[in-house]
């Protein structure tokens, strides 16, 4: 139960709902104990009053002259009022317990979904998508079943066993010892098989959360699993760790079917030495034939509780099972954390010095001892060959990791003492890795602005240069666009993605390699754009290509995570043998052929 008790602040945020559910209990179980009570009294009325016909002394027993009619429907009443009553307070057992369970359970998604988005960027490439799915899904609703079900089904067998047990010995003592005989080895037998059922559940929802890695990634990929005609390979992939999982739930069903026969056993037995026992007793004069069918009333009142204590038992074992890997995630502090105190304006001045960047999974060191600063409304331009740490510079300068060595400052402020809403509100980054929602164009463009304006919107696809593409469609701007923009060009979704990000009105713009999917001709359409929309803005252009049509007041070249030549474009032209001028030749060489 420990991996469980973290839940129970959500339970003392709904306090309420459990306390007067918790009073319904009590009192629909009270109104359900009095029942076998009055069936007793029935009965030994009915047994008496035969009695007395065949000894002619009738009128001793109805002495104010009803007739037994009378007297019967008076219990029948009763029993009825009873049942009715009871039925209206395990109405709002449910309407109180369960619907607590349901809020908890948005409330536990929500959080969960909300702690996923404030872990850092490592975390995500450590972890499978379909493995945080299956835990925000799958193992809150087996934790939904303990908050429901099973605190419901929990607190109606404790409060029916005791006010059950209570009347029982109030009735007859002896009767109810034998009655309650079997109970013990039914609870050493729970305890056993449960400790079994925790295990087993476990590893299901392992192999839950694999089957739904296997699937996400298959269907997130499925333009390379069909191009490399791989469905079949696939396909087999998938059917034998579905018949993991199958064979691990029916060694779980098979534990779980031993509860039922062994709980019925034991209520049989209860109800054969009731009514032995109850007989003999009968016959001493000890007890009468109401007690025997008011005690074996009991004991089926007692049959389904007890029966569900190992649906109850599994539930809570299924349930530790699943919070315990979402604790998993849960425990995992974000690596970035947000300075709510610090500096809430910036402007477009940045500075590096002595920047050094190791990613702590891979153990792969990025960036060393870069620096280098830009004032406000300055244009930089990284350039480098693949892997010299050109993208970890962008992703630092947002904050998708911290530094391991050095500092970074924004007009004149460490990164980390700004707030980290402001930050990414004021810088617009377009990485190469394009992501679009499955929505509309328009829906897409103004996630950088949901208060922009249609006119707005069309403005800045002409700047991004998509606008003609757009309209070409038939639904326009209201076209839904399939999963991560499937149903659009690769350079299509780069230009999107230019649109969005500008449509922010950001303080500094970071651009990398966002045009390597778009033909010459729109790339100079999209630098003339830019060379407006620029103005009065710092950008950082990481490519792989020299944009002539840009004026830059500096120029990086990264080689190894190291800054090799800095320096304006002519200033680097000039460095005979250069890495820069050799990177220039082979682009002009390039487009002359």
């Amino acid at each position: 139960m420990k991996d469980l008790q973290v839940l129970n602040k959500y339970i003392l945020r709904y306090k309420w709902h459990l306390l007067f559910g918790i009073l319904c209990v009590a009192i629909s179980n009270y109104l359900k104990s009095l029942i076998p009570q009055k069936i007793r009294d029935s009965l030994d009325y009915v047994i008496n009053y035969i009695q007395q016909i065949k000894y002619k002394t009738v009128d001793s027993i109805v002495p104010d002259g009803s007739s037994v009619n009378d007297e019967i429907l008076k219990f029948a009443g009763i029993l009825i009022g009873l049942a009715v009553v009871m039925g209206f307070f395990m109405y709002w057992t449910r309407q109180t317990i369960i619907v607590m369970s349901r809020l908890i359970e948005y409330d536990l998604r929500r959080d969960i979904f909300g702690h996923y988005e404030k872990l850092h960027q490592a975390f995500f490439k450590q972890n499978k998508t379909g493995d945080l799915m299956s835990r925000v899904s799958e193992d809150v609703s087996k934790v939904r079943m303990y908050l429901g079900p099973a605190i419901l089904y929990g607190l109606n067998l404790t409060a029916l066993f005791v006010m059950v047990i209570y009347a029982m010995l109030q009735s007859n003592v002896t009767l109810t010892l034998w009655t309650l005989l079997p109970l013990p080895f039914l609870s050493i037998s729970i305890y056993v098989v449960s400790s079994i059922i925790n295990k087993k559940s476990e590893l299901i929802q392992k192999q839950l959360a694999k089957l739904n890695s296997i699937a996400q990634e298959v269907y997130s990929g499925i333009r390379v699993v069909k191009s490399y005609n791989k469905e079949n390979q696939f396909s087999e992939y998938f059917a034998e760790e579905s018949d993991q999982f199958k064979k691990k739930s029916m060694d779980l069903a098979n534990v779980q079917a031993l509860f039922f026969p062994l709980m019925i056993l034991m209520i049989s037995i209860s109800t054969i030495l009731t009514i032995y026992i109850g007989a003999l007793q009968v016959e001493k004069g000890l007890a009468t034939p109401g007690n025997i069918a008011e005690f074996v009333i009991y004991i089926n009142y007692l049959t389904w509780p007890f029966t569900s204590i190992g649906w109850i038992a599994s539930i809570i074992q299924q349930a530790a099972a699943s919070q315990k890997r979402i604790n998993e995630f849960w425990d995992v502090e974000p690596a970035i954390k947000n300075d709510t105190q610090g500096i809430d304006t910036i402007n477009g001045q940045i500075e590096f010095k002595n920047v050094g960047f190791t990613y702590k999974d891979t153990g792969i060191k990025a960036l060393n001892n870069v620096s280098f600063s830009i004032q406000d409304g300055e244009r930089l331009a990284i350039v480098g060959k693949t892997a010299s740490g050109k993208s970890t510079l962008a992703d630092l300068l947002v904050r998708l990791y911290d530094v391991t060595e050095g500092t970074i400052k924004i007009a004149g402020t460490p990164i980390e003492k700004i707030d980290l809403d402001v930050l990414r509100q004021k810088v617009a980054y377009v990485p190469q890795d394009v992501f679009l929602f499955s929505d509309t164009i328009e829906n897409n463009v103004k996630f950088g602005n949901s208060n922009a304006t249609k006119e707005e919107v069309v403005q800045f696809t002409e700047y991004a240069a998509i606008k003609e593409d757009i309209e070409s469609l038939s639904d326009g701007y209201d076209t839904k666009i399939g999963e991560r923009g499937v149903t659009l060009s690769g350079g299509q979704k780069q230009r999107i993605s230019i649109a969005r990000a500008f449509i922010k009105d950001p303080e500094i713009v970071i651009l990398d390699d966002c045009l390597s999917a778009v033909d010459t001709n729109t790339e100079q359409k999209i630098m003339h754009h830019l060379d407006h929309t620029l103005k009065g803005k710092t950008a950082i252009i990481i490519t792989h290509r020299i944009y002539s049509m840009l004026n830059f007041d500096k120029v990086i070249v990264l080689d190894q995570g190291q800054i090799i030549e800095m320096g304006t474009h002519e200033e680097l032209m000039n460095i005979e043998g250069g890495h820069y001028e050799e990177l220039y030749n082979q682009q002009m060489t390039a487009v002359l052929e």
